[in-house]
């Protein structure tokens, strides 16, 4: 098991997340969304378990400010979440070609 948590260390379902891990002792690798963003190609193995849509936080002050919801292709919102990390929903959990969006201990079970 490879785990990575990308989320914001103010974020409450991101500490959620670590304290998942770490009560059972599974390793895990945490990246700050606020210093180092995701990568194009871990986008890329993020989206495909996951819809872009729900990488989108629409209470972030970006997604007004960019009009994210007038946007319907994909492709843009991608380049959108590439350039500007604070408009992802945290935490982001993945193991190698699986991941998550938000506290889904449920998934993360099957993950042991």
């Amino acid at each position: 098991m490879n785990i990575q948590i990308f989320g914001v260390k103010k974020c409450f379902d991101t500490k959620k997340a670590e304290r998942y891990f770490k009560e059972r002792k599974i390793k895990y690798q945490f990246i700050d969304l606020n210093e180092k963003a995701l990568s194009k190609r871990e986008l890329q193995s993020v989206r495909a378990s996951v819809d872009i849509n729900e990488l989108i936080n629409i209470k972030a002050k970006e997604y007004k400010s960019l009009n994210v919801e007038q946007i319907r292709n994909n492709n843009v919102k991608e380049e959108i979440l590439l350039n500007n990390p604070k408009l992802y929903k945290t935490p982001i959990v993945r193991n190698g070609k699986q991941a998550t969006v938000g506290y889904v201990p449920e998934v993360w079970k099957a993950w042991e």
